[in-house]
């Protein structure tokens, strides 16, 4: 799935969900290191799991972050 973000320095997220698994998290644009790390630690891991883990992180003065607007396109993705 292909997420175009919002208010936050990527543009871009892609990810997979298999058997409702977060996957192949992929950031286009934004702090590389930092959202490498995100993909990483929740590839893996249970959808519900994850959403609950980043949703609401906010970056600095703005009212989301990159985990968030990933939380808000997995919700999509699972109509959630």
């Amino acid at each position: 799935m292909q997420y175009k973000t919002q208010g936050v320095c990527s543009q871009m997220i892609n990810f997979d969900i298999e058997d409702n698994k977060v996957k192949n998290v992929a950031f286009t644009g934004g702090c590389n290191g930092n959202l490498q790390g995100i993909s990483r630690l929740i590839e893996g891991m249970d959808v519900d799991e994850a959403i609950s883990k980043i949703e609401g992180i906010q970056c600095g003065f703005k009212k989301t972050s990159c985990p968030d607007q990933l939380a808000k396109a997995l919700k999509k993705a699972t109509g959630k």
